[in-house]
């Protein structure tokens, strides 16, 4: 069995659809174009999913610069958070 490293594991994601979760109470699903050392990511399609105390907020949006330090996890080929 090979081992990746985790920069090559996000590289194998660069045109696929990942869940990401953040820092923040937010998760996001989108289509991965590009990252950078520091895990900074560029998605399209990208739905946002915010998590308060008021309830959940769905956002849409095009395209979207992440900052690489505020993602916790990424789900490679994730369909998103479960909001029913």
């Amino acid at each position: 069995m090979s081992q990746l490293l985790p920069l090559e594991l996000v590289d194998k994601c660069v045109g696929s659809r990942i869940h990401l979760i953040m820092r923040n109470d937010k998760e996001i699903l989108g289509t991965l174009h590009g990252f950078d050392s520091y895990v900074n990511m560029v998605l399209s399609d990208v739905t946002e999913y915010e998590f308060t105390a008021q309830g959940k907020k769905i956002s849409k949006l095009s395209a979207i610069l992440l900052n690489g330090s505020n993602i916790t996890m990424m789900v490679p080929g994730g369909e998103g958070p479960d909001v029913q």
